[in-house]
């Protein structure tokens, strides 16, 4: 880099830095604002970062490499991500995404070249309920047809800021249709804190203890337990981390929790500081969700003026706390809450080896608490009401209520809260869904329920949950949402360990085979091969849930792929002869020596 070089780029980064500091673990950030700066991340700056950070360029690029949203190569003054889950696509993502990229003149994941507009696919944007939906530079778009698409190419043509664009277009409802004692009891911002300093640490633990509160993530550990052990944990430091990075497709409960029960959680994380001595917390926001920052700020700044906040909260001596919102960048693997560590400090979101935990060695290898958005949410109304009102709903195991993310085919897709214990059943009526054929609930990670199912409950003794359920009726092609699942998590594997990276790349193959109905009775077993093989030895969660959907569609919904399998005992991935016949349009030739054999 020569000098005039090297000084551009300190004019120009010199702000980042000075708003992220100079500490290795800002690296995302700070990567995530060059991003915003040259709509990728140059080389040189690349140096330049690695220089005033004191790491390699090695690892400045992996971490470049890892995260979805950060690119080496430009992604154009505008980049329009479509959502594609399999509510998005039930509801035309495929086509809307060509009908705008044939009215743009650009193939799907170039760039145009102009460097105007890039347009690609990314995982879930957490729109389920108002899809199909998409991302400008990180501002959600809902409720998406052709004429939006319209509008949006005439804006993005004549290079209007995307902060200039009309505000229908950004329109995200929290459609609520449900509530109970998270959702419908209000609360007023301070009053779980005055409780627990009324009633004492100890004994606010103890009333946690007692609500048996197990953590709303979907693996459903005592958060009382996880909290006593991190409180008697030594460090230099404890810390607490609110994991916001909801990624399962299907999941969008915490961004309406952030938008209107910001205080709720935010509660939530300062009690849990008091009771385990932490002075400081993050709020890992999921990137998708970047467009919540500002709001979530002012709450945090209003929390800090009404003494919330702070030092010596609510003028209680030494009862020092704050909190630091920090943006992930597309990775579904940091949901897990080693892989979310690794990412709060500025690398690339890989899971840890455990033990140890994080309640031992977390963040900065010190003792932390990582708990979800709803999880702290159910903390704040403990411990300003008490065990014994929260216990009073659920059922003997799973106390208290669930948040549900419902979509797909149902009248009414939005946020339903439920005591622990209700019957799929029973939530049909209640969202309007009619002939239901089978219900994904918690995500492509969860379970595929079939019709002969749905009296089964939602709570952590029958049906567990992060709060995803997406529901399909009788005109569904069930094999589509297991291939839908697969490409999910071949795109989504971190490549860190063999079974998943080669597993969920093998489990996409041999599923797209089946549908374009090139499958066999041997590539059943195979799948059934692969999935035992990532269940058993994949090295974190993605891969252990990664064969969910395929497994289930073949033990639950036979007739899905039967009709699509040929009689032969085994038939090749690989078809020479189709892979010819895009050569013999061009040549115009389709005699027999053009064929194979």
């Amino acid at each position: 880099m020569d000098s005039c070089e090297f000084s551009q780029i300190e004019q120009q980064l010199s702000p980042v830095f000075e708003q992220h500091g100079y500490e290795a673990q800002k690296l995302l950030q700070i990567l995530l604002d060059v991003q915003e700066i040259y709509s990728f991340i140059p080389d040189e700056a690349i140096t330049y970062i690695a220089n005033l950070l004191s790491v390699s360029r090695v690892s400045v690029k992996a971490v470049v490499d890892f995260y979805s949203f950060l690119s080496f190569k430009s992604v154009g003054e505008y980049r329009v991500l479509f959502s594609d889950n399999i509510t998005d696509q039930m509801l035309g993502k495929n086509e809307l995404m060509q009908y705008f990229c044939k009215k743009m003149w650009l193939e799907p994941g170039k760039v145009s070249e102009d460097n105007l507009l890039s347009v690609d696919s990314t995982s879930c944007t957490g729109m389920c309920d108002q899809g199909p939906a998409a991302l400008v530079n990180g501002w959600p778009l809902t409720n998406l047809d052709q004429q939006r698409l319209d509008l949006i190419a005439k804006l993005i043509r004549d290079r209007n800021p995307v902060s200039t664009w009309p505000a229908m277009l950004f329109e995200v409802k929290d459609n609520i249709y449900r509530s109970e004692i998270l959702l419908g009891k209000p609360s007023v911002a301070g009053a779980a804190i005055k409780a627990t300093l009324e009633r004492g640490v100890a004994a606010t633990l103890s009333e946690i203890e007692a609500s048996k509160l197990r953590g709303r993530g979907g693996a459903g550990y005592s958060t009382a337990n996880k909290w006593s052990s991190c409180r008697t944990s030594p460090g230099t430091a404890h810390y607490i981390v609110c994991n916001a990075d909801e990624g399962e497709p299907g999941t969008f409960k915490d961004r309406v929790l952030l938008n209107s029960y910001a205080d709720l959680v935010l509660e939530g994380m300062t009690i849990a500081a008091k009771i385990i001595g932490a002075t400081q917390g993050f709020l890992y926001l999921r990137g998708e969700y970047r467009y919540l920052r500002r709001k979530l700020e002012e709450v945090l700044a209003q929390r800090r003026t009404a003494g919330l906040l702070g030092r010596s909260i609510l003028g209680e001596l030494g009862f020092d706390f704050d909190i630091e919102i920090h943006l992930g960048a597309g990775a579904y693997i940091c949901g897990e809450e080693s892989a979310l560590i690794e990412s709060l400090e500025g690398k690339s979101g890989r899971p840890r080896n455990r033990p140890p935990f994080p309640v031992t060695h977390g963040y900065l290898d010190q003792p932390t608490v990582v708990d979800n958005v709803e999880t702290f949410a159910c903390v704040s109304k403990i411990a300003e009401y008490d065990s014994a009102w929260f216990t009073a709903l659920g059922t003997a195991q799973s106390s208290g209520s669930k948040i549900l993310s419902i979509s797909g085919d149902c009248a009414r897709p939005g946020i339903y809260e439920y005591p622990f214990g209700v019957a799929l059943y029973e939530i049909f009526d209640d969202c309007g869904a009619e002939d239901v054929h089978a219900v994904q609930v918690s995500g492509p990670s969860g379970t595929l329920v079939s019709c002969k199912e749905f009296r089964r409950r939602i709570c952590f003794e029958d049906l567990p949950t992060a709060g995803a359920l997406i529901i399909f009726n009788r005109e569904r092609d069930i094999l589509q949402v297991a291939l839908n699942s697969a490409h999910f998590f071949a795109y989504e594997s971190c490549g860190f360990c063999t079974p998943c990276r080669v597993g969920t790349q093998l489990q996409k193959k041999i599923i797209d085979k089946i549908s374009d109905g090139y499958g066999t009775a041997y590539d059943l077993e195979e799948l059934k091969y692969i999935g035992h093989i990532m269940r058993t030895m994949s090295h974190c969660g993605l891969g252990h849930t990664a064969a969910n959907q395929v497994i289930d569609m073949l033990d639950k919904f036979p007739d899905a792929y039967k009709n699509k399998l040929k009689k032969l005992v085994f038939e090749p991935a690989f078809d020479l002869d189709r892979a010819l016949e895009k050569a013999r349009k061009i040549t115009g030739r389709d005699d027999k020596l053009a064929h194979f054999p």
